[in-house]
């Protein structure tokens, strides 16, 4: 069986790196000095640091010697154990040693497959790249040396040992076949620049920084996780599920934080309705507070609740240690990119700044034959991995034997029969998964170009002994394959892996976040899945935070948008008639419609008019009752006594005339009430004016006939013309045709029709608005109908002061003359009442009311004036219902005769 080695970086500054030879079981530890990596082919490492490091591990475990055979293949891993300064820190449990296993794990299962690249076993060298893409680069040096210099010609005097000491010779570095690694995307990318100029495939186990999907810059690198461009479109479609559009951004300086955030910002631009409030850059070297600034720079927008953070591990704590220090616990909603994933490390004693914090990570799964695997490892059975003595000392808090240092009382010493998971705890961690599908990666792209090239063959061929990296990468990317976890793995055009997610969240358990832990709420594999009703939240454990520049309006309020942020705005409330036409538009309701109670539309405007139960009405109503009736007794008096003195005396004929008005005064009140039709506008244009026309006319002829009596007696015993009975019905209706022409023609030119006027009573309050129903007659056309009346009238009057001075025996002038200045003081209370309400809410009841009560009063001011007293007298006193004595003609020469009518007869 042929022999097959495989490289391996672990991720902190470590002094030793590890080769396995599997060909043989033995353990060859190389001085990873950048000065042996540059100068020349040969390696080697010295004595004493070797002793002191390794400790109790027993020496005939190591060999040092030649590497083995030619026809090896090796596989390098970049593995990130503990980012610490050169000086030293605690390593990383589980990012460090969890992962270097995991690669081991992996190894041994692809070699004990018989049926994945029979005869042929892999081997591993690992080396360390401190989370620095500077340091990677030195490391990364090593590996590709032999494709620099020939091997054996290197300067063995660039070595040097303290005390002069001359370092142990090793094998030259083999030429590398495929790099694992790294986990900083930032390391990736140095590394990958340097692979690529070789022809080196490299597959990340972690790296997920959009910019390595470029493939015409990173053509050899592949990935077993998703790039952030994925996760970054998930956690834009967390934001929206959760409502929120206005978040800030957290990226720790380098090309994972920073790629990330601009790909979250790109998609959520491109998707639309979630806005940046800031980008926040953290500094790789924070000075002192620079985090408490960052928290007040989060705080100058206080609605952008939602934070997207990517960052590393210690950025993350420290910005939760800052949240803390500045009492906002609760008011930062977290949503957190895989470096965050499910780990405890970040959170640990800052579980209540975190509740709540929604975390994303590739879906993964935990590997049950690697929890064995690790769980049995010791010092006894362990011994390939170098570290694994400093992870041991620190996973049981204990100390192995040390070297010219006096034991610390308080550690105790380690036994070896320590267990893991039974005297610590331990969780897998969660890249495991992925380091085990990137070897697997390489192991099947490795059998399928073993299978055509060496076809029937067991071992490497002539064809496999130096490997084409393009064509090794080419298999890469063919591979496919059911992963650890039993999902596929695969690579698309540029290297990545399908975006497969898991959400999480933070939760508090029974009251305590330190009791809580993560649970997951949803996944990711090009469209979301959350489940929101298993979401929790501090405060109201159920209801869903806001994180948005401006809340939402209300009903009835359109967004006023702030200029250059699209996710910022002002209600603006629809007010008067207008309504919420969509979110950004107030449009105003047709005439015949008022908006609803919230503005969201319109509905018809009610119709209103004055009705026959309406209180308005009643007033008008009494009185018009009360007037017919007192009118029509009065005619059916005078019909009854009609050839007695008191009726022959008031002048018949004009009497029934301005009796007849007097009733079309009281009539023309039901024709207002009446509901408005054809008919019934038709009617009020022609009865309105006609009976105040009648009655005026007819008092007009009376009073200037008695004027044109007493001014011809004053010089002549001559009776003027035109005082006939005759003569003076002439006269009023002549009067009268005026009035019935005007409104004929109004009929014929403009046909009357009831409307329903929208503006009338169109109040401030939308609510009050009403139509009324009402006819085709504007408040001017009204007045109109009544202008000639009113005109009759105040001639009339002027004539009634004309003829105040007429003696007793011509006993209608006075009455008429009360009755004028009456009806004048009545129509002029009239105007104003009616044109002051004109912009009232009851606009149509009160100018309904005032017409109809003015018209009833001066029509029972003119019955009670003239004809009441007449009408009494001969009911109740017909002894005074005589006939005068006869007046001689020299009574007429002073005072002009009465007609044959009068209260004298006709003079002989």
């Amino acid at each position: 069986m042929l022999k097959v080695c495989l490289l391996v970086l672990p991720s902190w500054p470590a002094l030793f790196s590890l080769l396995l030879l599997r060909c043989t079981g033995l353990i060859q530890p190389d001085l990873l000095s950048p000065s042996i990596l540059g100068g020349g082919g040969t390696a080697g490492f010295c004595k004493d640091k070797l002793g002191e490091y390794l400790g109790q591990l027993e020496p005939r475990s190591w060999w040092l010697g030649e590497r083995g055979r030619e026809g090896q293949r090796e596989k390098e891993k970049l593995t990130e154990t503990e980012k610490r300064d050169r000086d030293g820190q605690g390593l990383k449990k589980e990012q460090g040693v969890h992962r270097l296993e995991a690669m081991l794990y992996a190894l041994d299962r692809v070699n004990a497959d018989p049926d994945l690249l029979p005869g042929v076993r892999l081997g591993a060298r690992l080396l360390d790249t401190c989370s620095r893409d500077t340091y990677a680069l030195e490391q990364a040096l090593s590996f590709v040396q032999a494709l620099i210099r020939r091997r054996g010609d290197g300067d063995e005097g660039a070595v040097r040992c303290p005390g002069g000491v001359p370092p142990l010779r090793t094998a030259p570095p083999e030429r590398v076949v495929a790099v694992v690694g790294a986990s900083a995307s930032s390391v990736s990318i140095m590394v990958a620049n340097v692979l690529r100029l070789f022809a080196i495939p490299q597959i990340s186990y972690a790296s997920t920084a959009p910019e390595l999907s470029d493939s015409t810059r990173y053509d050899f690198f592949s990935r077993v996780v998703p790039p952030d461009s994925y996760q970054a479109q998930a956690m834009v479609d967390i934001v929206r599920a959760l409502g929120w559009n206005y978040v800030s951004t957290l990226a720790s300086e380098g090309n994972y934080g920073e790629s990330g955030v601009e790909a979250f910002v790109q998609i959520s631009r491109e998707a639309g309705g979630v806005c940046i409030a800031q980008s926040i850059k953290i500094p790789r070297e924070p000075k002192p507070g620079e985090f408490n600034k960052l928290i007040k720079r989060l705080m100058e927008t206080p609605n952008a609740r939602g934070i997207i953070i990517f960052a590393n591990e210690d950025d993350i704590r420290r910005v939760l240690e800052a949240a803390r220090q500045a009492n906002l616990t609760g008011h930062f909603l977290w949503v957190g990119s895989d470096s965050w994933g499910a780990k405890t490390s970040p959170i640990l004693n800052l579980e209540d700044v975190a509740v709540g914090a929604i975390t994303i990570l590739p879906k993964r799964a935990s590997i049950d034959g690697f929890d064995q695997y690790f769980m049995t490892r010791s010092l006894e059975n362990n011994r390939r991995n170098i570290w694994f003595a400093e992870f041991w000392e620190e996973n049981f808090n204990c100390k192995l034997t040390s070297s010219g240092t006096q034991s610390d009382d308080v550690t105790r010493k380690c036994t070896g029969e320590e267990r893991i998971g039974r005297d610590s705890t331990y969780e897998q961690e969660g890249k495991v998964q992925f380091v085990i599908d990137a070897v697997y990666a390489i192991a099947h792209a490795l059998h399928s170009m073993h299978q055509a090239l060496c076809p029937g063959l067991t071992g490497l061929c002539p064809a496999m002994e130096t490997t084409d990296g393009r064509m090794l990468l080419q298999y890469i990317r063919a591979v496919r394959f059911n992963g650890s976890a039993g999902t596929p793995v695969m690579f698309n055009e540029n290297g990545d892996a399908p975006g497969r997610y898991d959400i999480f969240q933070y939760q508090a358990a029974n009251g305590s976040a330190g009791s809580g832990g993560y649970q997951a709420v949803g996944q990711w594999a090009e469209t979301l899945r959350l489940d929101v009703e298993a979401l929790q939240w501090s405060g109201e454990p159920r209801e869903v935070p806001a994180s948005q520049c401006s809340l939402p309006c209300g009903p009835g309020e359109r967004k006023k948008m702030v200029k250059g942020v699209p996710c910022c705005w002002h209600c603006e409330p629809c007010d008067g008639y207008r309504f919420q036409a969509d979110e950004f538009t107030c449009e105003a309701c047709p005439g015949d419609m008022r908006p609803t109670r919230n503005h969201t539309g319109c509905r018809p405007t009610p119709v209103v008019r004055l009705t026959w139960s309406s209180p308005w009405a009643a007033p008008p109503l009494l009185l018009a009752v009360l007037g017919s009736m007192a009118t029509t007794t009065v005619v059916a008096t005078f019909v009854r006594h009609n050839n007695t003195p008191i009726v022959r005396a008031s002048g018949r004929e004009l009497s029934y005339v301005l009796l007849t008005g007097i009733f079309l005064i009281y009539a023309i009140t039901f024709l207002m009430v009446a509901e408005p039709g054809a008919a019934v506008c038709a009617a009020r244009r022609l009865f309105l004016g006609l009976g105040t026309t009648l009655s005026y006319s007819a008092l007009l002829t009376k009073t200037n006939r008695i004027y044109r009596i007493f001014e011809q007696g004053k010089r002549s015993v001559t009776p003027p013309p035109f005082i006939s009975p005759t003569s003076q019905l002439a006269i009023t209706f002549s009067l009268t045709s005026v009035q019935v022409v005007g409104v004929m023609a109004w009929l014929g030119a403009q046909p009357p029709h009831s409307v329903i006027d929208y503006e009338e009573q169109r109040t401030v309050d939308p609510e009050q608005a009403r139509g009324v129903l009402k006819c085709d007659m504007s408040d001017l056309s009204l007045i109109g109908c009544l202008g000639y009346s009113l005109l009759l009238m105040v001639t009339c009057t002027v004539y009634a002061i004309k003829a105040r001075g007429v003696p007793e025996t011509f006993n209608e002038a006075k009455p008429i003359g009360f009755t004028m200045y009456t009806t004048c003081i009545i129509w002029l209370a009239f105007v104003p009442i009616f044109f002051g309400t004109a912009q009232s809410a009851e606009k149509i009841y009160i100018q309904t009311t005032t017409l109809t009560v003015s018209l009833s009063l001066s029509a029972s001011v003119s019955l009670g004036m003239l004809y009441v007293p007449k009408t009494y007298v001969i009911l109740f006193h017909p002894e005074q219902n005589v006939q005068k004595r006869k007046r001689s003609l020299k009574a007429t020469s002073t005072v002009a005769a009465p007609p044959k009518s009068e209260d004298t007869e006709e003079p002989k």
